[in-house]
Order: C-alpha cells, then structure tokens, then sequence
C-alpha cells in the first residue's frame, strides 16, 4: 500500500510516519508513506496556499490550484482508489472502514487547514470525506496520522502476531475483553482464574462474556449495529 498525504504543516508528521509500527511497514516493503508540501505545488511567487473566502466571510480558504496541481502530479504516476479529505463533517471513522480502506492499494488524504477548503476541490477532486469526530481540530494533520496508522496496521505481515489486529475492539462491533500479564498476582490484586486455567474453550467463553458486558455498558449502540449485521 501506499500513502501520499497532503499537508501545509509536513514537520506534522514527518516523524510520525517514521515511528513504531509505521516505521515497521515500511522497513518489511510492506507500506509507503509519503508527505507532500502543498507550497511545493503553488504559483504563487510567496508559496501562498490560502486566500480570502468569497462572500466577506471570516478566515481563509486552501485554493484549489496547488491542491489540484498535487493530486495530477501524483495521479500521473499512479492511479489511486481512493482520495481522502479529513473533514469534521464527514463520514465517521470505524473499524470496519479501517479494514475497507486495508485493501486499497494507493490513497491520497488531503489535510483541511485554515477556515476550510476551496467546495470544488470537495466537488471534483475527493472521492471520500472522513472525520475522526464530531468536534474541530487546527488542521487535518492529526486525523491523517489516525486514519494512516488505523488502515497500515491492517496490512497482513505489519504486525507481529496476524491475531492481534483481529481481536481489537470494534472488529465485530464489541469492545475488547480485559486483557493482563505477569505477575498473576500484584499486592492482592489478582488475575481471574480462568485466565490461568489452561481451558482454551473457558477462556474463550469468558472473553466473550466480557466483550459483551464491557460494549453493553460502555457503547451499547455497537450491540445494536451487530445484531443488524448478523
């Protein structure tokens, strides 16, 4: 897979994608991840990305040409499924758009900035909005970082263990069950029993009557979407 975000603000995240786990895809050949200046796409003599909104409305506005010259740059030598805007009022990211967006071979996400972006460039140019809340940020650069690290470490082979990414929470619309390590026993404070059982089907059991509790009192509406997926 590859990835190719688009940024005013590039030191954002340049060490992100070249941290942990991200770091890791790339070191296996297993992802590339690129950060692009959208001021290297300007013709603007000031590497100017931004102007004032039509209308006398407060703020400024990304223009639509350095965006645009970006993404034919980047088309012309590849294609790409997808092209990504981190907006506040798109589509929520969950797990199962996560796992959607795993498959993809090349993706572009666009970092809103400013007041917004110019509407033609949401018109013309994006093919999928999506939000990490309902709540607003400086910029995209940080919803660009969750939406690269949550899709990356889907890819088969990112990870050590293949099972990890299948047992996190939300993958069929449950929380994970509590989780523990050594020492069994730490001043009193003691791991469940069936956990150190041995009994592969108790314990299986038990994480599900733990996964089921947990999504019940902390995002029961995940039970609900469950019992329409099935």
């Amino acid at each position: 897979m590859r990835v190719d975000i688009l940024t005013v603000l590039p030191e954002m995240l340049e060490d992100f994608v070249h941290t942990s786990i991200l770091k890791r895809a790339q070191d296996k050949g297993l992802a590339e991840i690129y950060v692009h200046n959208l001021r290297d796409y300007t013709t603007d003599k000031w590497r100017r990305v931004d102007d004032y909104p039509f209308g006398g409305a407060a703020g400024m506005v990304m223009q639509i040409e350095p965006v645009d010259n970006a993404i034919k740059a980047l088309k012309q030598e590849r294609s790409y499924d997808e092209v990504i805007y981190t907006s506040p009022d798109g589509e929520i990211l969950t797990q199962p758009l996560a796992n959607s967006l795993s498959l993809a071979q090349n993706i572009i996400i666009l970092c809103g900035h400013y007041k917004g972006i110019d509407h033609r460039i949401r018109e013309h140019l994006i093919t999928r909005e999506i939000s990490i809340g309902d709540f607003v940020l400086t910029g995209g650069e940080l919803p660009a970082a969750v939406i690269t690290d949550a899709v990356v470490r889907l890819i088969p082979g990112v990870l050590g263990d293949e099972q990890s990414a299948l047992s996190d929470s939300f993958q069929d619309n449950l929380l994970a069950p509590p989780i523990y390590t050594r020492p069994a026993d730490y001043q009193g404070w003691k791991v469940p029993e069936v956990l150190l059982s041995g009994n592969p089907a108790k314990i299986e059991a038990w994480e599900m009557e733990q996964a089921l509790e947990r999504t019940q009192r902390l995002r029961p509406h995940l039970l609900e979407k469950r019992e329409i997926d099935n």
